[in-house]
């Protein structure tokens, strides 16, 4: 079983991260900054305090790790001009995993659907009428990846959801492509939280997207 330290574990997906891991018998680290809103036990589950924004703070929680994940969202902040988290963070990810050398855990980032490829050849985040707060999130996680796409050092993966994700049911059937939106027969895409969840664990028991960014839908 894998030793797992999770960044973002009280969120929509990093819940159901968390959730999946323990129910495979892995290890997980949940790093929070309140352990009290975590509300989650298990014998597997080990809870720490840590910040994503500082590299030595991850490098302590990536330590004897076999993976780390972040799954923290990418937030637009409170007011113009205040920077989104997601590609600092990917940042500071990467600098706190390639400190450790030889022993640094793959890296695995919850990412965005914006930067996917559409059936028209345009990408997700080029569609009309989106909130200007949704654009904002949608590059953030394209200028993560865009990062994560210059690092050769540090295994690392980025999984990006379908156009659509929340809270639904676990069926345990998904669909990947690498930087193509998954659409399904009636041209949606979409998937639950839950199945998300499945994909990246069954990547980190299954390595098949070292390197590289993919996503997932039904």
């Amino acid at each position: 079983m894998a030793k797992i330290s999770l960044f973002g574990a009280t969120g929509t997906i990093g819940s159901r991260i968390l959730r999946e891991a323990l129910d495979r018998g892995h290890h997980v680290t949940a790093v929070v900054r309140d352990p009290a809103k975590l509300g989650e036990t298990h014998q597997n589950l080990t809870v720490v305090v840590g910040d994503i924004l500082d590299p030595a703070s991850v490098t302590e929680v990536a330590k004897g790790q076999d993976v780390l994940v972040s799954a923290v969202g990418g937030g637009h902040g409170d007011g113009p001009g205040h920077l989104a988290t997601v590609e600092p963070s990917a940042k500071a990810l990467v600098g706190g995993v390639r400190a450790l050398g030889d022993e640094a855990p793959r890296l695995i980032m919850v990412g965005g659907a914006g930067s996917l490829r559409t059936p028209d050849g345009k990408q997700v985040w080029d569609a009309e009428g989106l909130p200007e707060f949704v654009l904002q999130i949608m590059h953030a996680h394209g200028d993560a990846l865009a990062s994560l796409r210059t690092v050769t050092d540090v295994r690392w993966t980025s999984l990006s959801p379908a156009a659509t994700i929340e809270p639904g049911e676990r069926t345990g059937v998904y669909r990947t492509d690498t930087d193509n939106l998954v659409l399904d027969a009636e041209g949606t895409s979409r998937i639950s939280a839950e199945d998300y969840a499945v994909a990246l664990i069954d990547e980190i028991e299954r390595p098949q997207h070292v390197g590289e960014r993919f996503t997932v839908g039904y």
